[in-house]
C-alpha cells in the first residue's frame, strides 16, 4: 500500500465499486432492474463530480506515480461526470420507448467514465493506454447498444475496428517514446528530453501519439468513424459520444502536449495545428451537404474539435485556459441539442433528418426557440455562451502569433454559420413535411435538461468570473 495515495483517488474508487456492484446487482435480478440502476448510476455520477470538486486542496501521485491529481484532473473530472450524469438523463425515456432499457447501459457508461478520469489523470504512458482502452470498450458496445438494428450493429463495428487501428497508434508510439527515453513516466521523459536533447525515435513516437488521440476527438483526417457512428448509435449515445469523452481527450492531449513535451513544444505545435485546420475545415465544408440531423452534428463535432485545437496550439496557460472554457461550453450546447432532438418524434420514428424539423415553430414553439438558441450559440452569436468560447478560443492564437491560424478558424466559422441557419431557416419557415407525436407527459426529464441547458447558455456569460478563476488555476496546474 506504500505510495499508492488511494486517498487521492476516492472518486476513481466510488465509480468502480459502483459499477461493480450494479453489474452483480443487475445480473442476480431476473425482472428489469433498469430504471433503479440508472437512477442510482446518476446518483453515483454526481457524486463523483462531487468529490472531484471537494478534493480541491488535496495535489499529488497516486499508485506510485501513475496518476496525477491537480486542478486540471479535477475540473476536467468535474464536468465530465456531470456530462455523463445528463446523457444518462437524457437516454431513460428513449430507451423506455424503444425497448432497450437494460441495466448494462448504465453499468457501461460508468466504466467508461472511469476511463475517462484515468485518462485526464495520467501521467504515465501505460496508465494513459489503460484509460483510453476502458474508455473505448464501453464505448464500442454503446454504440451497438440497439442489437435488432443494422444500422447501429455496422455503427458498433465500424468504431471498433478504427478504434482497434487509433490503438494500434498509441502503442506504437508508446514503443518508440520508451525505446529511446527509457521510461513511460511523463516526468521522466520529460527530463530525458531535456537532457539528451530532440531525436526522431521521440518525435515519431509523439507523433503516433497525436495521431491516436486525434482519433479519439474524430479531428481530420481521423474523423472518418464519426458521421456513420453518429447516425448509426440511438440518438441519446450519440449525444453522449459529442460531450464526456471528446472532453477526456482533448484533455489528455492537453496534458501530453505541456508536461512530457512541453521542452518541444515547436514540433507538436505543428502537428495540433495540421489536425486543427484540417479539422475546421472538413468539418465545417462537410457539413453543408448533410440532410441528417445527427451526421449534421458529427460534421459539427468535428469543426469544434478543430476550434478547441486553436488554443492548444498555442502552448501556453492562456491556450489551456481558453481550451477549457471552448469545450466547457461546448459541452452545455451540444446536450442542449440532443436534448432537443429527444423531444421531437414523427410518426415513423424519431426525427433525424434536417426536414423533418420544418413547420416545428407552429406545433412546439418553446421547443423551437430553444434549439434555435442553441444553435446560435454554436454559431457563435453574442451574447450567448458560444460567443465568449469562441473568444477565449481564439485570442491565446493571436497572443502566441499565430494570428493567421485565428484567422482560419474565423473563417471556418463563417462557412459553419451556413449549416446551423439552415437548420433555423427549416425550423421556423419551411411548411410542414411530418406531423409531430406529442409527448406522453408534458414535462418530461428530457425537457428540464434542454431547460437547464439554455438557461445556462443565457445567464452564465454574466456569471463567469468565478469560473474563469476555477479554470484559470486548472490551467496553471499543468505547467
Amino acid at each position: 500500500m506504500e505510495n499508492l495515495n488511494l486517498h487521492l483517488v476516492w472518486p476513481e474508487i466510488l465509480l468502480a465499486v459502483s459499477a461493480s456492484l450494479l453489474l452483480g446487482f443487475g445480473v442476480s435480478k431476473t425482472q428489469n432492474r433498469a430504471p433503479l440502476v440508472r437512477m442510482i448510476a446518476i446518483a453515483v455520477l454526481v457524486l463523483f463530480s462531487v468529490l472531484s470538486y471537494l478534493m480541491g486542496s488535496q495535489d499529488g501521485f497516486a499508485f506510485k506515480g501513475a496518476l496525477e491529481i491537480d486542478a486540471f484532473a479535477r475540473y476536467s473530472k468535474f464536468f465530465i461526470g456531470i456530462a455523463a450524469a445528463f446523457g444518462l438523463v437524457l437516454a431513460g425515456n428513449y430507451l423506455e420507448r424503444e425497448n432497450l432499457d437494460h441495466y448494462e447501459f448504465s453499468v457501461l457508461t460508468l466504466y467508461a467514465v472511469l476511463g475517462m478520469s484515468i485518462m485526464v489523470s495520467s501521467n504515465n504512458l501505460l496508465s494513459l493506454y489503460i484509460g483510453v482502452e476502458m474508455q473505448s470498450l464501453a464505448l464500442y458496445v454503446m454504440a451497438a447498444f440497439n442489437r435488432d438494428s443494422l444500422r447501429a450493429s455496422e455503427a458498433g463495428l465500424k468504431y471498433f475496428v478504427l478504434g482497434a487501428l487509433s490503438s494500434g497508434l498509441l502503442l506504437y508510439g508508446i514503443s518508440l517514446i520508451y525505446g529511446f527515453t527509457g521510461s513511460l513516466d511523463f516526468g521522466v521523459i520529460a527530463s530525458s528530453i531535456k537532457a539528451n536533447g530532440l531525436t526522431t525515435g521521440v518525435v515519431a513516437g509523439m507523433v503516433f501519439l497525436l495521431c491516436g488521440l486525434g482519433f479519439k476527438i474524430s479531428a481530420a483526417p481521423f474523423h472518418m468513424w464519426t458521421p456513420d457512428v453518429y447516425e448509426g448509435a440511438p440518438t441519446p449515445i450519440t449525444g453522449f459520444f459529442a460531450g464526456a469523452p471528446k472532453f477526456a481527450a482533448i484533455a489528455l492531449i492537453a496534458r501530453l502536449a505541456m508536461g512530457p513535451f512541453g521542452e518541444i513544444t515547436d514540433q507538436w505545435q505543428q502537428v495540433v495545428i495540421v489536425l486543427a485546420v484540417m479539422s475546421m475545415f472538413i468539418g465545417a465544408i462537410g457539413a453543408l451537404r448533410q440532410t441528417n440531423i445527427k451526421r449534421l452534428m458529427a460534421y459539427s463535432s468535428i469543426a469544434n474539435m478543430g476550434y478547441a485545437l486553436v488554443p492548444l496550439a498555442a502552448g501556453t496557460v492562456a491556450g489551456v485556459r481558453g481550451m477549457l472554457i471552448f469545450m466547457t461550453i461546448y459541452i452545455i450546447t451540444v446536450i442542449g441539442v440532443f436534448a432537443c432532438i429527444l423531444q421531437m418524434r414523427i410518426r415513423d420514428g424519431m426525427v433525424e433528418r434536417v426536414s423533418d424539423l420544418s413547420g416545428l415553430h407552429k406545433t412546439n414553439r418553446g421547443l423551437a426557440i430553444s434549439l434555435t438558441v442553441f444553435m446560435l450559440s454554436l454559431m457563435g452569436i453574442p451574447p450567448l455562451l458560444g460567443f465568449f468560447g469562441k473568444l477565449f478560443a481564439f485570442l491565446p492564437a493571436f497572443e502566441a502569433g499565430l494570428a493567421w491560424l485565428a484567422v482560419l478558424a474565423l473563417i471556418a466559422s463563417v462557412i459553419g454559420a451556413g449549416y446551423y441557419l439552415r437548420v433555423i431557416k427549416t425550423i421556423w419557415f419551411d411548411e410542414n413535411e411530418q406531423e409531430f407525436v406529442k409527448p406522453v407527459r408534458s414535462l418530461s426529464l428530457t425537457s428540464a435538461v434542454s431547460a437547464i441547458m439554455l438557461v445556462g447558455l443565457v445567464l452564465l456569460p454574466f456569471l463567469t468570473q468565478s469560473g474563469q478563476d476555477w479554470i484559470s488555476i486548472a490551467a496553471t496546474s499543468l505547467f
